[in-house]
């Protein structure tokens, strides 16, 4: 459901409708987002060096 469909401004409603609901967009590439660097940056298939006996 996007934010339109659940808000009472018809101001808002005419700018989703303009515009598209960008708050909703920036929501999904935000997520996108944090996807790609949580896998750019797993460090779990590294090991730690091995201590000098």
């Amino acid at each position: 459901m996007s934010s339109a469909e659940v808000s009472d401004a018809p101001i808002y409603a005419g700018l989703v409708e303009e515009q598209g609901d960008v708050p909703a967009e920036v929501r999904r590439v935000a997520e996108e987002t944090l996807l790609e660097v949580e896998s750019a940056l797993d460090f779990s298939s590294v090991r730690a060096p091995a201590v000098a006996r």
